[in-house]
């Protein structure tokens, strides 16, 4: 038998990773072109997924889900630390015109 030998984390290790806003936003885009995939399935589907997502062990879920799943926490652990780290501007935007922005891109 052929064997090599790779490099594999260690069960027990936390990693510190550093994080810019480009990369974070990159994260995010994933996760929604995920979210409007299914989105756009049937608003039924949509919720069939999520329930399924969170009811399931991570071994347990389809390739899809696996990568919502983990998106989610990649996102979410990046918000809950740029909060702990008042890492957030604060700014006003226009509704009316996020919402024709939205609109525009769901007609393309």
């Amino acid at each position: 038998m052929e064997s090599k030998k790779i490099k594999e984390m260690k069960d027990d290790v936390i990693l510190d990773i550093k994080v810019n806003k480009s990369f974070y936003l990159m994260s995010k885009a994933a996760l929604m072109t995920i979210l409007m995939d299914i989105k756009d399935d049937s608003e039924k589907d949509f919720e069939k997924f999520i329930k399924s997502v969170v009811s399931k062990e991570y071994k347990d879920m389809s390739d899809k889900e696996k990568a919502f799943y983990t998106l989610t926490l990649l996102v979410g652990e990046i918000e809950k630390q740029a909060i702990e780290k008042n890492a957030y501007d604060e700014k006003e935007i226009d509704i009316s015109k996020l919402k024709q922005d939205v609109k525009k891109s769901n007609e393309d």
